[in-house]
């Protein structure tokens, strides 16, 4: 039986981190996906006004299906992999716009990317296009007071079956309303 975890989320939620760890932990081989992307020349440009690379999902989605065919246990981390198919499972990390906010200005992000990023966090977008494609295999965490080990032991649980994450019960709708 296969593995294949995507591990999801808005930027600054933590999937590096916490997937360089659960891949240690596991044993299991990593992909981070924006690199897979750029090292295969899958950027179709820059956008101009938000200054986010653009890349060629399809191809992408292509290639990573292919490294998938070769591989029993895999973890795929990435803001963009929740647009593409072949996981067993797809986690999308969610923390409180609150917290993003802070972490997103230490990667010294210009106001309108940080908006931009919270707004989605807060709308759950990531989880809400995932479901396109992964209907009943979309697990929401919401790490804004995890540890990374706590995540890690949690996510570990889900990926042998221990623990169900729900679907649908993060909501940072509030937020909105005071920002």
């Amino acid at each position: 039986m296969s593995n294949i975890i995507f591990i999801s989320g808005t930027p600054c939620t933590g999937k590096t981190t916490i997937s360089e760890k659960l891949s240690e932990k596991l044993n299991w081989e990593l992909v981070k996906i924006n690199d897979l992307a750029i090292s295969n020349n899958l950027v179709l440009g820059i956008d101009e006004d938000k200054g986010y690379k653009i890349i060629d999902v399809d191809a992408l989605n292509d290639l990573l299906l292919k490294i998938i065919s070769e591989h029993d246990n895999l973890i795929v981390e990435g803001h963009l992999s929740h647009l593409c198919s072949g996981a067993d499972k797809l986690i999308v990390l969610r923390c409180r716009p609150e917290i993003l906010k802070e972490r997103l200005a230490l990667r010294n992000y210009s106001s309108s990317k940080i908006n931009e990023n919270l707004e989605a966090e807060a709308m759950g977008v990531c989880s809400a296009e995932s479901l396109d494609i992964y209907d009943n295999n979309v697990y929401e965490l919401d790490v804004s007071d995890l540890a990374i080990g706590e995540a890690v032991s949690i996510l570990m649980d889900v990926i042998n079956g221990q623990k169900d994450l729900s679907f649908g019960e993060i909501d940072f709708m509030d937020w909105l309303l005071v920002y």
